[in-house]
């Protein structure tokens, strides 16, 4: 699921969009300590933690980890079907994550997610792509892929990343 060129120009324009549009104190602090959509992709290899921010019925937030894979220039996640998540995105689909290495590196990202395999109804377009992704790094009988997990795709309408020496990480 290597990212297309096409793929790298749009979240290319994310990037710059999402800081264009950013408070001046949040511009002072990434400008000049960030990196490009091509850098990203080349270290969000694997599985990185993330940390999830849903919002519960009464509206409050609520926060909790995830297995997250950015394919494509977007976040990919799974969670169990009968989460506390998985009911907050089946109702209110926005949803932050943010992935943070110590003081190196933080991408923090503002979205609305997609089901890619729901129960009822079709899977995403590549969904048969991503499952052999999935099966491929947690083994092809890890879950009952059908019935105990549910995956998503943050579509990501904010993006910021703060690496304040690229060199440490791509080296």
């Amino acid at each position: 699921m290597r990212e297309t060129p096409e793929d790298l120009k749009e979240l290319q324009e994310l990037l710059d969009s999402s800081l264009s549009r950013s408070t001046s104190h949040l511009r002072s602090i990434v400008t000049g300590h960030t990196m490009t959509a091509e850098q990203l992709t080349q270290i969000l290899t694997g599985m990185r933690t993330l940390a999830l921010s849903t919002v519960t019925a009464k509206g409050e937030p609520r926060i909790s980890g995830a297995d997250g894979h950015f394919l494509r220039g977007r976040w990919h996640f799974g969670t169990a079907r009968d989460a506390a998540k998985a009911r907050h995105l089946a109702a209110r689909p926005a949803a932050s994550v943010a992935h943070m290495r110590g003081e190196d590196l933080g991408v923090f990202t503002h979205g609305t997610v997609e089901i890619l395999n729901p129960r009822d109804g079709e899977p995403a377009a590549d969904w048969p792509d991503l499952l052999a992704y999935f099966k491929d790094f947690y083994g092809e009988t890890a879950f009952d892929w059908d019935d105990d997990v549910v995956f998503y795709r943050l579509h990501p309408h904010w993006m910021t990343v703060y690496a304040p020496d690229v060199a440490k990480l791509t080296s």
